[in-house]
């Protein structure tokens, strides 16, 4: 399955609030999809769960 972009917002916890980013779509060893990027902010890595690819 090849990587796709997403963009949207995820929480996070370093500051607290929810922020728009733009990462990649990767698929986790139980098999849910997940968008990874890097929050604008602090630079911190952020995590959404997209569901079951």
């Amino acid at each position: 399955m090849a990587e796709s972009s997403y963009t949207g917002d995820a929480y996070c916890v370093k500051c607290k609030e929810k922020k728009n980013f733009t990462g990649q779509v990767k698929v986790s060893d139980s098999g849910r999809r997940m968008a990874q990027g890097i929050c604008p902010t602090c630079g911190t890595k952020l995590n959404r769960i997209l569901g079951k690819a």
